[in-house]
């Protein structure tokens, strides 16, 4: 006859047998386990009791079974006698059932990544919920409370979102989320180089406020938008966000962040290097990060080439070698005059002997001549189908429009052609400090800054859509700017893109079994791609 018996171990654990009893004693069938708790022992003689019966006959009958309980297995090494199998009057209790199941590795890799940058500073756990669940399933707030369930946080109301939301204004979070993040790239050495950009973030209203205006947007649309600026660190980290008015000019966007960057962490006088597209370049912005003391590389717009490059032109043509760069001089006004045919040389830029001008790199490479002219190809195409009436008329490059009728502006499309494979720089870097291979090299460091608003704006997906006060909105991005640095620093320490991360830790489910009268939650396996980005994180993964 076999039955199932339960004795305790050398180290206190219950372990849990199918034995067999013949005329010279007992024979062990199989031994299912050691147990800790009275859901593992629940668990454990589940298992055995299907040993014996197989699983239809329980299934079928599914007769409820005393509650059993560590405690009342005789400890023999205290010299007690063995107990019975089963406890006596024990509650009775149903099969063992799955409560639920959550993502709840992914959410604890997330919360470390959170509390490894500092930003548990912030005593405020719905925060730290809100930041987790827009890294992994970016949508509202009141459904954000479906993603943390998800993952196995403490549920909370909707109200007490909307609380909280207003305490991340009043309590100043992104102040202490930018000094930490800015203590972050310090120690990793990213402060070298800054990064700027803009976005535009739109709105589905129908009327402007003093924040939500029409302006120009990258999208084309004519809703009311704000404009968003972001500073990041030379590996795309954020620094520092801002938010300004739709209808504010993305050039009058530069030095108000980069002021209040500065003004944050008591760095005026200190030399920083910051990058910016071509759609920073104005004066007054170059003139203002100059007096500030801080070195700038921005991109220069290819319609100055001919007045950059007057003296290659005039001795040289337009005739370039791959990867041929120029290193020569830009005037910070269009009024002024800086370069010259009288020398065939190109002057070598000095701040005190050049006071009306700034340092400009140009580079002509082969690859960006093919893309160049593959576009004014397309370009010449649709201005002569607008000019033969085959497309309809609109604001066309190189169509012009005279006494005669619209004509295609060959001049100007020639001069295009001579500037192809042309890309501009310009800096207040003397050579001395800077080579022109490196400045270049910097400015293409851009594309960081460029994937974190890709970031903040698909897989973070930054819209505010729901929010209409000021303050909500900059409680949102407050919201987006943590989840940012989060992200961007699971990124880092992984190799792994955010976005992949995600995709792979949340089919990891934690199971809640209720089992033997008691609740535990029992965690997954984990595969070995996924233990490895555990080990990079440096996460005892407890599994």
């Amino acid at each position: 006859m076999a039955f199932v018996r339960k004795v305790r171990t050398a180290s206190g654990a219950v372990a849990v047998q199918v034995v067999r009893k013949h005329r010279g004693g007992h024979e062990i069938l199989a031994h299912v386990g050691s147990a800790h708790t009275d859901v593992e022992l629940g668990i454990l003689l589940e298992r055995a009791r299907r040993f014996l019966h197989g699983d239809q006959g329980m299934l079928d009958l599914d007769v409820p079974t005393p509650v059993e309980q560590i405690a009342d297995v005789a400890d023999w090494r205290a010299g007690q006698l063995p107990g019975p199998t089963t406890s006596k009057g024990g509650e009775l209790v149903g099969a063992g059932r799955t409560v639920r199941t959550s993502a709840r590795l992914l959410y604890d890799v997330l919360a470390f990544v959170y509390d490894r940058l500092g930003l548990d500073i912030i005593d405020d756990a719905v925060f730290q919920d809100l930041v987790i669940a827009r890294i992994v399933e970016p949508t509202s707030k009141i459904d954000a409370l479906r993603v943390l369930d998800d993952l196995g946080a403490n549920p909370v109301s909707y109200k007490t979102i909307q609380r909280h939301l207003a305490q991340i204004i009043s309590g100043d979070y992104r102040d202490r989320i930018a000094r930490r993040c800015f203590e972050y790239a310090a120690a990793t050495g990213g402060l070298g180089l800054l990064l700027f950009d803009v976005t535009t973030l739109y709105f589905e209203a129908e009327k402007e406020d003093d924040l939500r205006k029409v302006g120009y947007s990258k999208e084309r649309r004519v809703d009311p938008q704000i404009v968003v600026g972001l500073l990041v660190d030379r590996t795309g980290f954020p620094l520092e966000i801002g938010c300004f008015e739709g209808n504010k000019a993305e050039t009058h966007t530069l030095v108000p962040i980069v002021r209040q960057f500065q003004a944050r962490h008591d760095l005026d006088g200190v030399e920083m290097v910051i990058a910016a597209d071509a759609g920073m370049l104005s004066a007054s912005n170059l003139t203002a990060l100059d007096e500030a003391g801080l070195k700038f590389i921005v991109g220069s717009r290819v319609t100055k080439a001919p007045g950059d490059l007057t003296s290659h032109f005039h001795w040289h043509g337009d005739v370039f070698t791959d990867g041929q760069i120029i290193d020569t001089v830009t005037p910070r006004h269009a009024r002024s005059v800086v370069n010259t045919v009288k020398r065939r040389t190109e002057p070598i830029w000095d701040p005190v002997r050049h006071p009306t001008s700034w340092r400009a790199i140009w580079q002509y490479t082969r690859k960006r001549a093919v893309r160049d002219n593959q576009t004014l190809n397309a370009q010449e195409a649709r201005a002569r189908s607008v000019v033969d009436g085959t497309k309809k008329a609109k604001a066309t490059r190189f169509v012009k429009t005279t006494t005669a009728g619209q004509q295609v502006d060959d001049i100007a499309l020639a001069r295009a052609r001579s500037l192809v494979g042309l890309k501009g720089y310009v800096t207040n870097i003397p050579v001395t400090l800077m080579e022109p291979g490196e400045v270049i090299g910097k400015y293409h460091d851009l594309w960081h800054v460029e994937q974190s608003f890709r970031m903040s704006k698909t897989d973070l997906r930054a819209r505010p859509m729901f929010h209409r006060t000021r303050d909500a909105i900059e409680a949102h991005l407050t919201i987006v700017f943590a989840a940012l640095a989060v992200a961007r620093c699971a990124q880092d320490q992984t190799g792994v893109a955010i976005a992949r991360l995600v995709k792979q830790l949340r089919p990891l489910r934690t199971s809640t079994i209720a089992i033997n009268g008691a609740v535990q939650d029992f965690p997954p396996q984990i595969p070995p791609a996924e233990l490895e980005i555990l080990t990079r994180l440096g996460l005892e993964s407890g599994h």
